[in-house]
């Protein structure tokens, strides 16, 4: 299957530069939805085109750049169909139908029990981890996850993915001389999961952090209690 996304979208390399970013932004909105669809097939060819100065501008930075924002924006928009989906169908529904759109009961299972353990701050970590990156926004919409939140960690956790795999494009492109696409998303896939255990932990931190920090500041603001009568 792999493969055969690979063959599609070599072919479409082509119009990187004139349609790079529309189609960086539209495979990453596939590819935050419910639709499998590996976000190491678009965003390290992104990276390795801009370096080489084959994406819309020439200018390897700034394309590098525009790609990772796409990148990004296209991630939220798939992650907000998710959610609305989720929200306005509910969950009989998806597990009912949801075999019929890639929605396996036991992957939704697996969703909801991470959210329901660990909390909002999911959908930060999450987003940062194969297979369960897309699906956890389903049962944030379930549960009606204020949606500022949402956005926030969604965003983050999204927009860290898409730079990293950006960032490996661009070194492979520094790196390498001639390389096709198959290998070049092979081997960044293999160098973005060799690296992921390290990057969950930074993410697991980072929420730590943030809720300790939360936690203190909400603490630090509260009214003092009235002196005894």
């Amino acid at each position: 299957m792999l493969d055969i996304l690979i063959g599609h979208l070599e072919q479409m390399a082509a119009l990187a530069p004139t349609w790079g970013f529309a189609l960086i932004f539209l495979f990453m909105t596939v590819e935050s939805s419910f639709i499998p669809f590996p976000s190491e097939i678009v965003m390290i060819p992104a990276g390795f085109l801009a370096y080489r100065h084959e994406l819309t501008t020439g200018h390897p930075v700034l394309d590098l750049v525009l790609a990772c924002l796409c990148g990004l924006a296209g991630s939220l928009a798939g992650a907000y169909v998710n959610y609305a989906l989720s929200a306005w169908l509910g969950e009989p529904f998806l597990r009912k139908f949801g075999k019929y759109f890639f929605l396996k009961p036991e992957a939704l299972d697996r969703a909801e029990e991470v959210f329901n353990r660990y909390g909002d701050m999911t959908t930060f970590v999450c987003r940062l981890i194969p297979v369960i990156r897309q699906l956890i926004s389903i049962p944030a919409g379930l549960s009606r996850m204020p949606l500022g939140r949402f956005t926030f960690f969604t965003g983050l956790g999204a927009g860290i993915w898409t730079v990293i795999l950006g960032m490996i494009g661009w070194m492979f492109a520094h790196g390498a001389g001639s390389i096709t696409y198959r290998e070049l998303v092979y081997k960044g896939k293999t160098m973005a999961n060799a690296n992921l255990p390290w990057l969950i932990i930074g993410g697991v931190v980072f929420a730590l952090l943030y809720m300790l920090v939360h936690k203190w500041v909400m603490k630090s603001g509260k009214p003092a209690d009235p002196p005894a009568a």
